[in-house]
């Protein structure tokens, strides 16, 4: 298996990263998990857009152009003879001396790591998380940042719970988003997804869904959650229906999960 790390191609076993990168030692960085079709990196330009922004967000100058990027995410397919499958790319600020403070001068690691199409996921058998809560006043919460131990401690909750998966409330006590996903729920008929402001965050599959089809965003509350009939979980990789809930059937298999699948082509 070959990676792309800072701008070469190398073998995984030779590749190094600095013992002291902030990704390692606090979190201090990004990704995206990229579907891979035909050979080819699905809605590139908007993971490459998101990414961008978030490092905006943070401060971490990105070391290579889109373009430069593009490139090097393609040389790693064609390296590692994948055609059907995912890309993670993961950028870190960089090394820096113990501490806080970020390095006035950070050199960033860039690595992109590609592995072969999982099978689609089964229906999830879902619970909402009651251990932690997604912060949506934290900018952070419209990032996807290297720190995903909320997600891990609801997901760890829902397999205790004889689960697999979590809903996850925001401080309000409304819905925010799924462990890996987000969330959309139909509700009188009408399709619903909580906005980026309740914190959920904005998802590239997500927001194809909303410029494709007629889709409601507002707030949902854990009352109307236990009254929605069917629940559908979207990421870069699947759109994932949800069989129950606390241990409440839920609607498999409509027309709805086809044409949310449709929108992620």
């Amino acid at each position: 298996m070959k990676v792309w790390l800072n701008g070469a191609l190398v073998a995984a076993a030779d590749a190094r990263i600095d013992p002291a990168d902030r990704g390692f030692t606090l979190g201090d960085g990004l990704f995206e998990t990229i579907r891979v079709a035909g050979g080819r990196p699905c809605h590139l330009e908007r993971h490459l857009a998101r990414l961008a922004e978030g490092a905006a967000t943070l401060g971490i100058p990105l070391p290579h152009s889109t373009a430069e990027i593009a490139a090097g995410l393609g040389r790693l397919l064609e390296g590692n003879g994948l055609a059907e499958g995912s890309i993670r790319l993961t950028l870190t600020r960089g090394a820096g001396p113990r501490g806080l403070l970020p390095p006035a001068a950070p050199s960033p690691t860039l690595l992109a790591t590609a592995a072969p199409a999982a099978p689609s996921p089964p229906p999830a058998r879902a619970v909402i998380a009651s251990v932690t809560r997604r912060n949506e006043h934290s900018p952070l919460s419209r990032l996807k940042s290297l720190n995903y131990l909320d997600n891990i401690l609801a997901r760890r909750e829902a397999a205790d719970r004889g689960a697999d998966e979590a809903l996850m409330l925001n401080t309000q006590g409304r819905l925010a988003e799924a462990t890996v996903g987000n969330v959309f729920v139909m509700l009188d008929g009408a399709l619903i997804t909580p906005p980026v402001s309740e914190g959920a965050l904005p998802g590239i599959a997500r927001g194809l869904v909303i410029e494709r089809l007629q889709v409601l965003e507002r707030p949902v509350t854990v009352e109307e959650l236990h009254r929605t009939a069917e629940i559908v979980i979207t990421n870069s990789l699947a759109v994932r229906g949800v069989a129950s809930l606390e241990g409440k059937p839920l609607i498999i298999g409509s027309p709805l999960m086809t044409v949310l699948e449709a929108t992620k082509r």
